[in-house]
C-alpha cells in the first residue's frame, strides 16, 4: 500500500475524530495531539520501510482539509508557486479542472480548446489511473502532480464515465494553456453570442465592452454560454448578473460567523435593455456560473436550456502560510435569491437538452445545445 495512503487515512482518521471536539475542552484537543504525534513516532521507528517525514506532514495537513469538503486542500509552496503563475493567463498541461470525489479525481470540467477537451475528456469524467499509476489513495495535490510534465510530452489517463461499462483511456499531450474567458461573435446577423469560460478579474469589463459592441450592430437577442466553465470569483458573478437585472436580490453568502453574512443586490440599469436572454449551462458549469444562472433564472430573466449545472454552492478563500505555501479554504455558503442552495443538486434548466452525440463540440456545428438556442430566438 501506498505510504501516503496510509499517513492520509491515519490523519484523516485523527481530524474526523477530532473535528467534532472544537467545542470541548482544550485538554481533550491536547491530549488528541499528542496521540497523532505518538502515531507518527510509531510510523517513524516502525513502519516497513523508510519514510521522509517532510512528504508525511504534507499528506496529514492536506488530509485534514480534504476530510472537510472535497474543495479545501493544502497546497506546498512548489503548488501554489504554480498556482499563481497558472492565474496570469498561460501555463503549461492538459487543460482541465479537477476536484477529488471519492478518492479519485473528477474532473469539474475540461477547458476550452485544451488538450484534454480536443481528445474528448468531459465533465464529469473520474479519472482513476495516470500513466497506469492508481488514482485510488493519493490527495488531489498528488494526482495533479502526476499530471504535470514537459510542454509537448504525452501522459495517458484512465477514465470513468458514467453510463459506459468500460474504462476510456486517452492519450494526451501536454500544451500551453492560453486562458481566455471571454469570447464573442454574432449570430445570424441579429444574435449576440458571449462564452464566458471562466470569471476572473477582467471578465465584466470584457463583457460589457462586447455588449457595447454588439449595440453598435443593433443585435437585439443574446446568449450567454457558461457552459464548462468552472467558476472563479464571486464579485465577478455578481457584476455579470447585474449587466442584465434591474433590481433584486443577486446572491447571499453564509458563513459560521453570522456578522460575516453578505447579501448582493442589482443596481438599476440592465444593459441588454431587457432583451431577450438565453444562458447555456451543462455540468461543468459550477460555482460562480451557478450564481448568475441561478439569479437570472429566479427573477425569470433568461431562458436557461442545457443541462443540469455541477452543484458547488460555496465558496473558497486562498488563503497564504508562513512557508510560502497556502490552504484552499471553504469559507461560505451561497444562496441563490429564493433561498436555495444548489449544493449537490445544481441549476435545473428551464428547457433540458442533452449532447447529442460523441462528435460535440461546444461552439461548433455539432453543439445541438447551441443551435436549439438560436433556433428559439429566430422563431
Amino acid at each position: 500500500m501506498n505510504k501516503k495512503f496510509i499517513f492520509t487515512l491515519i490523519f484523516i482518521f485523527f481530524f474526523i475524530s477530532s473535528k467534532f471536539s472544537f467545542a470541548a475542552n482544550d485538554e481533550d484537543i491536547y491530549d488528541k495531539i499528542d496521540l497523532f504525534g505518538e502515531v507518527l513516532d510509531k510510523i517513524k521507528k516502525d513502519y516497513v520501510e523508510e519514510v521522509n517525514q517532510n512528504d508525511v506532514l504534507d499528506s496529514a495537513i492536506n488530509g485534514v482539509l480534504q476530510s472537510l469538503d472535497p474543495y479545501s486542500a493544502y497546497m506546498s509552496p512548489e503548488i501554489f508557486k504554480e498556482m499563481e503563475t497558472e492565474t496570469s493567463g498561460e501555463f503549461g498541461g492538459l487543460g482541465i479542472e479537477v476536484s477529488m470525489e471519492f478518492g479519485v479525481v473528477k474532473v469539474i470540467t475540461p477547458m476550452d480548446n485544451s488538450p484534454a477537451e480536443k481528445e474528448g475528456v468531459k465533465a464529469g469524467d473520474y479519472i482513476v489511473k495516470i500513466n497506469g499509476v492508481q488514482v485510488q489513495g493519493k490527495t488531489l495535490s498528488e494526482a495533479v502532480e502526476l499530471m504535470r510534465g514537459p510542454i509537448g510530452s504525452k501522459i495517458e489517463i484512465t477514465v470513468r464515465r458514467k453510463g459506459v461499462k468500460k474504462a476510456l483511456i486517452f492519450e494526451i499531450t501536454r500544451e500551453i494553456i492560453e486562458v481566455k474567458s471571454v469570447r464573442s461573435k454574432i449570430i445570424d446577423n441579429n444574435i449576440g453570442y458571449i462564452r464566458l469560460t471562466s470569471f476572473n478579474e477582467n471578465s465584466s469589463s470584457q463583457i460589457r465592452s462586447k455588449i457595447k459592441e454588439f449595440k453598435k450592430n443593433d443585435v437585439k437577442k443574446y446568449v450567454l454560454d457558461l457552459r464548462n466553465n468552472p467558476g472563479g470569483l464571486l464579485s465577478q458573478a455578481v457584476r455579470i448578473s447585474d449587466f442584465f437585472l434591474d433590481n433584486g436580490e443577486i446572491v447571499s453568502t453564509k458563513s459560521r460567523k453570522s456578522y460575516e453574512n453578505r447579501k448582493y443586490f442589482a443596481k438599476k440599469g440592465d444593459l441588454i435593455d431587457g432583451e431577450t436572454l438565453i444562458v447555456l449551462i451543462n455540468y461543468g458549469s459550477a460555482s460562480a456560473s451557478e450564481i448568475v444562472a441561478g439569479a437570472l433564472k429566479d427573477h425569470k430573466r433568461a431562458i436557461i436550456i442545457g443541462e443540469n449545472s455541477y452543484g458547488k454552492g460555496s465558496v473558497q478563500s486562498i488563503i497564504p502560510l508562513k512557508n510560502k505555501g497556502a490552504i484552499r479554504l471553504t469559507i461560505s455558503k451561497y444562496y441563490l435569491p429564493s433561498g436555495e442552495s444548489i449544493s449537490g443538486t445544481g441549476i435545473t434548466p428551464d428547457i433540458e437538452i442533452v449532447e447529442n452525440s460523441e462528435e460535440f463540440r461546444i461552439n461548433t456545428e455539432t453543439d445541438n445545445q447551441l443551435n436549439f438556442a438560436v433556433k428559439l430566438l429566430n422563431g
